[in-house]
């Protein structure tokens, strides 16, 4: 009786852990998708797109820029960014951790992006900080801060 009770624990056990792996991954997932999806509408001048992409009390926290708090002054910096240059990154994730309906990624970003005005092209290159929380079933970006890699 005790072999069978100790092999039923086992297999409870392998199973449940499978199903936290498997959970655990589809969050990753979801997160990875989300950041891609930055990108995009990052490189597409895309204000409406980014905003979609951020919880209504968002904080920006950009290089060299004042912090922005919530929907309609986060919406404005990009406005503003993007009335201004045009971007070409590309993003690689150097990690993802998940707790509950929280999470953080970490990333680099490099590329360029163009001065509107002159036309001038330069290189960019950025580190990333997002805070993501998981709101009605969606991640979305609750905070994010960059600044310079070099």
């Amino acid at each position: 009786m005790k072999k069978l009770l100790f092999a039923f624990t086992l297999i409870v056990s392998t199973f449940l852990i499978s199903q936290t792996a498997n959970a655990q991954s589809n969050q990753k997932a979801e997160i990875e998708n989300l950041l891609f999806a930055y990108r995009d509408a990052l490189n597409a001048s895309d204000a409406s797109k980014v905003i979609a992409l951020y919880t209504t009390e968002g904080v920006l926290l950009a290089n060299a820029a004042p912090t922005a708090e919530g929907a309609a002054a986060v919406i404005g910096t990009y406005q503003y960014v993007f009335d201004n240059f045009k971007y070409n990154l590309d993003f690689t994730i150097g990690e993802i951790v998940v707790n509950g309906n929280y999470a953080f990624a970490r990333s680099t970003s490099k590329g360029s992006f163009v001065i509107n005005a002159s036309g001038q092209t330069m290189p960019d290159e950025n580190r990333e900080l997002f805070v993501l929380e998981k709101v009605k079933g969606e991640w979305k970006i609750a905070r994010y801060m960059y600044n310079k890699a070099k």
